[in-house]
């Protein structure tokens, strides 16, 4: 039985700052997702959505790869901080640099060819800048995850923080859901006094994304300061095919990990939200923005902060194998339902009684993304203490680049998906600066869609991908973990050996240098 006096732990000072360094890494993955690639690149400098996609494929494909290298580099460093910490130390401020880069690129002319100079030079500084910035973010986003669980030998302590991590990542994530494209809707109107529609919006996205990219580059690099490892792992010697062999013989890791990545698609709902809000919902007006968001991104943030606040409790009543798997299909019915309930009425989803049903809707997506992270973090920690017990190593590092990994391919398949729907239906470059131009000039699209069939097609299309891929992947996901191979009891067991262990070693040390 684990004997809470005896195990080292964090105090909450430093959880608090590490806290806040969470809090400032995951406005800056908002502010990539959910303004960057889900819209500013489309929808602000018109950059075809094929293009898009492309661009985000081989991001993918780089990190598969990328993200195997730096698990392993992690787990070979040894400093007098321990193998996390000093990547913490030195990311936090070329994440910031590039994210800035990304946003400071020109207007694709849909007038030119896509090889023209002009339009390829903004496709390749778009490319160019995100594979840097997924670069120095996976740098930073491994270690981050992967200190969190050396920072304490307690199971109970772990799992709080892992929690309080995740309701952190949450709260960024829901601010900048609900705050980013209010805020540059009205930058732009401040703009528009002395610039033309189509600049004074590049120019107010790019003055909201760089100005709070510069305020959570500071917040993200107070983790690192503060963070302390307290489990002192082995140096590991492996190269990374070996790291490639390892991922896929832990059983329990390899579950999660294909499990992750089959769940990825339900990230197109976060992809979607502000497109689909901006066009159908607010006809792009920054008030109606604000009130939509709020509501719907309300109802998704509710649920999963609620779930995440709950999991610590729940995970001592049941077993993490069962939360996880009704995690994720308890999506599936209510998705299902959504898009039906649009197509029954596509012009009326305002009005109160579609709001309240979609409103429901959102939270059991709140409740199902909540309580699959916090668990894949559980579940990812028990994996390499698993690993620790049967073979002597601690992957932490690779590992956790696992859930950074699940992490940037759910983020791109999204995108990816999001991005082949819009071309499919022709909602890309020259067809959305109409649709602006549209609205601009007083035009509504929830009434021009009853007359105009590709206003239609391009909303139909915004319900599908925010309610289809989520009711798919929360079915596929289950496949893998339905028959989940480490059991709750017999990870107890096994930590508190692991602890004796631990403990055993550091006393031997110490005899011998007295």
């Amino acid at each position: 039985m684990e004997q809470q006096t005896t195990l080292r732990t964090f105090p909450k000072s430093e959880r608090n700052l590490y806290l806040a360094g969470i809090g400032g890494q995951g406005v800056i993955f908002g502010i990539m997702n959910m303004l960057l690639t889900s819209y500013y690149l489309q929808n602000v400098l018109y950059i075809p959505a094929i293009v898009v996609s492309v661009i985000l494929s081989a991001a993918r494909v780089w990190d598969a790869i990328n993200d195997v290298i730096m698990g392993t580099i992690v787990d070979r460093t040894q400093t007098k901080w321990g193998k996390c910490k000093s990547y913490l130390m030195l990311a936090p401020v070329p994440v910031g640099i590039t994210t800035i880069l990304c946003f400071t690129n020109y207007q694709y002319n849909e007038n030119l060819g896509m090889f023209a100079g002009r339009n390829a030079f903004i496709i390749i500084w778009a490319g160019a800048m995100y594979v840097m910035w997924d670069l120095f973010y996976t740098i930073g986003d491994i270690p981050l995850w992967g200190i969190g669980a050396l920072m304490t030998e307690s199971e109970k302590d772990r799992q709080k923080l892992v929690s309080l991590a995740r309701i952190v990542g949450g709260i960024a994530g829901a601010v900048m859901m609900l705050a980013l494209q209010p805020l540059a809707l009205m930058a732009t109107d401040f703009f528009s006094e002395k610039y033309d529609f189509y600049t004074a919006q590049q120019y107010g996205f790019m003055f909201v994304g760089i100005s709070i990219t510069v305020v959570c580059t500071i917040f993200f690099q107070l983790a690192g300061v503060s963070a302390k490892e307290r489990i002192t792992a082995p140096k590991e010697e492996r190269k990374t095919r070996q790291s490639f062999r390892l991922l896929w013989s832990n059983k329990p890791f390899r579950q999660v990990l294909i499990s992750g990545v089959l769940a990825s698609p339900k990230a197109v709902m976060q992809m979607v939200a502000m497109p689909i809000v901006t066009y159908y919902y607010a006809n792009k007006d920054a008030g109606l923005v604000l009130v939509y968001l709020g509501l719907l991104g309300g109802g998704l943030f509710a649920g999963q902060f609620v779930i995440t606040a709950l999991m610590p409790r729940l995970v001592n009543r049941t077993s993490k194998k069962k939360l996880y798997n009704w995690g994720n299909l308890i999506v599936v019915p209510p998705n299902i339902l959504l898009f039906l309930l649009y197509l029954s009425a596509p012009d009326k989803m305002t009005q109160p009684f579609y709001l309240a049903l979609s409103f429901l809707a959102f939270v059991i997506n709140g409740v199902s993304l909540g309580s699959t992270l916090v668990l894949q973090t559980y579940m990812v920690a028990d994996a390499i203490d698993y690993e620790e017990y049967h073979n002597g190593r601690r992957p932490d590092g690779l590992f956790f680049s696992g859930l950074t990994f699940i992490a940037k391919i759910s983020n791109g398949s999204g995108q990816i998906l999001y991005g082949i729907a819009c071309a499919a239906v022709g909602f890309s470059d020259a067809n959305i600066k109409w649709l602006d131009g549209f609205i601009d000039g007083g035009g509504m699209v929830r009434e021009a869609m009853l007359t105009n069939p590709d206003i239609k097609s391009y909303m139909t299309m915004l319900f599908a991908m925010i309610t289809i891929p989520a009711a798919i992947s929360g079915f596929l996901a289950v496949l893998p973990t339905w028959k989940y191979a480490l059991d709750d009891k017999e990870y107890k067991t096994l930590l508190a050996e692991l602890n004796r262990r631990r403990h055993e070693s550091d006393e031997a040390a110490t005899e011998e240098l007295s």
